[in-house]
């Protein structure tokens, strides 16, 4: 095999590992914006979770006197 037809055989070779290097950087990158969805979706959960017990706490120190009497039927 002549020096050129190695060098040939060598530049393929970096071009196909190139070219699995690109897939595998696109299929990381689809899975890091999956997740960062997923993050984003579970922030909003969890602020909506602490602004409800927030809600729920307050209600909770409500003295009973301020509280309605319930009717009596």
């Amino acid at each position: 095999m002549s020096e050129q037809e190695k060098l040939k055989q060598r530049i393929d070779e970096l071009e196909i590992r190139v070219a699995h290097q690109d897939r595998t950087m696109e299929e990381l990158n689809e899975m890091f914006a999956a997740q960062w969805h997923t993050i984003d979706d579970m922030a909003r959960k969890i602020s909506f979770l602490e602004n409800r017990l927030q809600s729920l706490e307050q209600n909770a120190d409500t003295p009973p006197s301020a509280e309605p009497p319930p009717p009596h039927y």
